[in-house]
Protein backbone atom coordinates (compact mmCIF):
# COMPACT_ATOMS: atom_id res chain seq x y z
CA UNK A 1 0.00 0.00 0.00
CA UNK A 2 1.29 3.44 -0.93
CA UNK A 3 0.77 6.07 1.78
CA UNK A 4 3.01 8.86 0.54
CA UNK A 5 4.44 10.84 3.44
CA UNK A 6 3.96 9.49 6.98
CA UNK A 7 4.03 11.32 10.34
CA UNK A 8 4.09 9.39 13.62
CA UNK A 9 4.00 10.86 17.14
CA UNK A 10 3.26 9.81 20.70
CA UNK A 11 5.03 7.69 23.27
CA UNK A 12 7.07 4.55 22.72
CA UNK A 13 6.72 1.42 24.88
CA UNK A 14 8.93 3.03 27.55
CA UNK A 15 6.58 6.05 27.64
CA UNK A 16 9.15 8.37 26.12
CA UNK A 17 7.89 11.03 23.71
CA UNK A 18 8.88 10.49 20.08
CA UNK A 19 8.43 11.87 16.59
CA UNK A 20 9.10 10.07 13.32
CA UNK A 21 8.75 10.96 9.66
CA UNK A 22 9.03 9.05 6.40
CA UNK A 23 9.15 10.18 2.81
CA UNK A 24 7.66 7.66 0.42
CA UNK A 25 7.63 8.88 -3.15
CA UNK A 26 6.85 7.70 -6.65
CA UNK A 27 7.29 11.02 -8.45
CA UNK A 28 10.40 12.43 -6.73
CA UNK A 29 12.34 9.57 -5.12
CA UNK A 30 15.76 11.22 -5.48
CA UNK A 31 15.64 12.95 -2.12
CA UNK A 32 17.37 12.58 1.21
CA UNK A 33 16.91 13.51 4.85
CA UNK A 34 19.58 15.53 6.60
CA UNK A 35 19.68 15.95 10.39
CA UNK A 36 20.96 18.93 12.33
CA UNK A 37 21.06 19.71 16.06
CA UNK A 38 17.52 21.05 16.33
CA UNK A 39 15.96 20.24 12.98
CA UNK A 40 15.92 17.90 9.99
CA UNK A 41 15.31 18.68 6.34
CA UNK A 42 14.24 16.87 3.19
CA UNK A 43 16.35 17.94 0.21
CA UNK A 44 17.12 16.69 -3.31
CA UNK A 45 20.08 14.34 -3.66
CA UNK A 46 23.19 15.68 -5.34
CA UNK A 47 22.59 15.88 -9.06
CA UNK A 48 18.83 16.28 -8.69
CA UNK A 49 18.72 19.86 -7.44
CA UNK A 50 16.71 20.89 -10.51
CA UNK A 51 13.75 18.84 -9.23
CA UNK A 52 12.88 21.75 -6.96
CA UNK A 53 11.89 23.74 -10.08
CA UNK A 54 9.47 21.01 -11.10
CA UNK A 55 7.79 20.87 -7.70
CA UNK A 56 8.42 23.53 -5.05
CA UNK A 57 7.00 21.33 -2.30
CA UNK A 58 9.68 18.61 -2.34
CA UNK A 59 12.25 20.37 -0.09
CA UNK A 60 11.44 21.54 3.44
CA UNK A 61 12.23 21.23 7.13
CA UNK A 62 10.39 18.11 8.27
CA UNK A 63 11.39 18.33 11.95
CA UNK A 64 12.05 21.28 14.21
CA UNK A 65 12.56 21.56 17.98
CA UNK A 66 11.65 24.77 19.79
CA UNK A 67 11.21 25.29 23.54
CA UNK A 68 11.65 21.50 24.03
CA UNK A 69 8.62 20.93 21.80
CA UNK A 70 9.12 18.74 18.70
CA UNK A 71 7.28 19.49 15.47
CA UNK A 72 7.16 17.03 12.55
CA UNK A 73 5.46 17.56 9.20
CA UNK A 74 5.58 17.00 5.46
CA UNK A 75 6.17 20.60 4.40
CA UNK A 76 7.01 24.22 5.07
CA UNK A 77 4.32 24.38 7.73
CA UNK A 78 6.92 22.87 10.10
CA UNK A 79 8.46 26.33 10.36
CA UNK A 80 5.10 28.08 10.69
CA UNK A 81 4.07 25.86 13.61
CA UNK A 82 7.48 26.30 15.25
CA UNK A 83 7.30 30.10 14.95
CA UNK A 84 3.92 30.18 16.69
CA UNK A 85 5.14 27.96 19.53
CA UNK A 86 8.29 30.09 19.89
CA UNK A 87 6.16 33.15 20.69
CA UNK A 88 4.14 31.28 23.30
CA UNK A 89 1.11 29.86 21.50
CA UNK A 90 -0.16 26.53 22.82
CA UNK A 91 0.61 23.53 20.62
CA UNK A 92 -2.99 22.73 19.69
CA UNK A 93 -3.67 26.22 18.37
CA UNK A 94 -0.26 26.44 16.69
CA UNK A 95 -0.94 23.23 14.80
CA UNK A 96 -4.55 24.02 13.93
CA UNK A 97 -3.98 27.61 12.79
CA UNK A 98 -0.92 26.71 10.74
CA UNK A 99 -2.69 23.91 8.87
CA UNK A 100 -5.67 26.16 8.21
CA UNK A 101 -3.52 29.06 7.02
CA UNK A 102 -1.20 26.98 4.80
CA UNK A 103 -3.96 24.71 3.41
CA UNK A 104 -3.27 21.63 1.29
CA UNK A 105 -0.48 21.77 -1.29
CA UNK A 106 -1.54 23.15 -4.67
CA UNK A 107 0.29 20.51 -6.71
CA UNK A 108 -1.08 18.03 -9.26
CA UNK A 109 -2.32 15.76 -6.44
CA UNK A 110 -3.74 18.30 -3.97
CA UNK A 111 -1.32 16.73 -1.48
CA UNK A 112 -2.55 17.05 2.11
CA UNK A 113 -0.43 18.69 4.77
CA UNK A 114 0.13 16.48 7.82
CA UNK A 115 1.84 17.30 11.11
CA UNK A 116 2.38 16.30 14.70
CA UNK A 117 3.45 18.32 17.74
CA UNK A 118 4.57 16.88 21.07
CA UNK A 119 5.97 18.18 24.34
CA UNK A 120 8.95 16.64 26.11
CA UNK A 121 7.10 16.34 29.44
CA UNK A 122 6.76 12.74 30.57
CA UNK A 123 4.43 13.32 33.52
CA UNK A 124 0.82 12.89 32.49
CA UNK A 125 -0.42 16.21 33.89
CA UNK A 126 1.89 18.27 31.66
CA UNK A 127 2.20 16.02 28.61
CA UNK A 128 0.57 17.14 25.36
CA UNK A 129 0.55 15.64 21.88
CA UNK A 130 -1.52 16.43 18.79
CA UNK A 131 -1.62 15.13 15.24
CA UNK A 132 -3.41 16.72 12.30
CA UNK A 133 -4.12 16.91 8.59
CA UNK A 134 -5.63 19.32 6.09
CA UNK A 135 -6.88 18.03 2.74
CA UNK A 136 -8.96 19.62 0.00
CA UNK A 137 -12.04 18.48 1.92
CA UNK A 138 -11.27 18.48 5.65
CA UNK A 139 -9.26 19.81 8.57
CA UNK A 140 -8.63 17.43 11.45
CA UNK A 141 -6.58 17.97 14.62
CA UNK A 142 -6.73 15.24 17.24
CA UNK A 143 -5.20 14.82 20.68
CA UNK A 144 -3.01 11.76 21.20
CA UNK A 145 -3.58 10.16 24.59
CA UNK A 146 -0.79 9.80 27.13
CA UNK A 147 1.12 6.58 26.49
CA UNK A 148 -0.33 6.10 23.00
CA UNK A 149 1.35 6.24 19.61
CA UNK A 150 -0.27 7.10 16.31
CA UNK A 151 0.45 7.88 12.67
CA UNK A 152 -1.18 9.64 9.75
CA UNK A 153 -0.31 9.82 6.06
CA UNK A 154 -0.96 11.96 3.01
CA UNK A 155 -2.79 9.13 1.25
CA UNK A 156 -4.98 6.22 2.40
CA UNK A 157 -4.57 6.71 6.20
CA UNK A 158 -5.88 10.26 6.44
CA UNK A 159 -7.21 9.80 9.97
CA UNK A 160 -4.93 8.97 12.93
CA UNK A 161 -4.17 5.23 13.27
CA UNK A 162 -2.85 3.61 16.43
CA UNK A 163 0.57 2.00 16.10
CA UNK A 164 2.90 -0.05 18.28
CA UNK A 165 6.08 2.02 18.42
CA UNK A 166 8.80 -0.23 19.83
CA UNK A 167 11.90 1.85 19.03
CA UNK A 168 14.01 2.81 22.05
CA UNK A 169 16.32 5.43 20.55
CA UNK A 170 16.26 7.98 17.75
CA UNK A 171 18.07 5.84 15.18
CA UNK A 172 15.70 2.96 15.85
CA UNK A 173 12.76 5.35 15.46
CA UNK A 174 13.96 6.39 12.01
CA UNK A 175 14.50 2.76 11.04
CA UNK A 176 11.13 1.61 12.35
CA UNK A 177 9.10 4.11 10.34
CA UNK A 178 11.23 3.48 7.26
CA UNK A 179 10.78 -0.27 6.83
CA UNK A 180 10.04 -2.16 10.04
CA UNK A 181 7.03 -3.24 12.11
CA UNK A 182 3.67 -2.05 10.87
CA UNK A 183 5.37 0.37 8.48
CA UNK A 184 7.12 -2.41 6.55
CA UNK A 185 4.06 -3.08 4.38
CA UNK A 186 3.95 0.47 3.02
CA UNK A 187 5.69 0.90 -0.33
CA UNK A 188 8.19 3.26 -1.96
CA UNK A 189 10.26 4.35 1.07
CA UNK A 190 12.90 7.00 0.35
CA UNK A 191 14.15 8.48 3.64
CA UNK A 192 13.18 8.86 7.28
CA UNK A 193 13.82 10.88 10.42
CA UNK A 194 13.31 9.88 14.04
CA UNK A 195 13.75 11.33 17.51
CA UNK A 196 12.97 9.93 20.94
CA UNK A 197 13.24 12.30 23.90
CA UNK A 198 15.83 11.04 26.36
CA UNK A 199 16.69 14.18 28.28
CA UNK A 200 16.95 15.97 24.94
CA UNK A 201 15.69 15.66 21.38
CA UNK A 202 18.43 13.97 19.33
CA UNK A 203 17.48 13.79 15.66
CA UNK A 204 18.62 10.92 13.41
CA UNK A 205 18.00 10.29 9.71
CA UNK A 206 18.27 7.33 7.33
CA UNK A 207 18.46 7.42 3.55
CA UNK A 208 17.99 4.59 1.07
Amino acid sequence: MYLGRIVSVGMNKEKKPFIAYRVSSRSFPNRMAKSFEDKAAIIPKEGYEKDIFENAYIAYNCVKVVNDVAIVSNGSHTDVIADKIAIGMNIKDALSLSLLAMDYEKDDYNTPRIAGVITSNTDESNYECYIGIITDSKLLVEKVKYGAATFISTYECQSPEKVSFTATNSKEAAKLILDEGEFKKFTNPVASVGSIFNGQWTIESINL
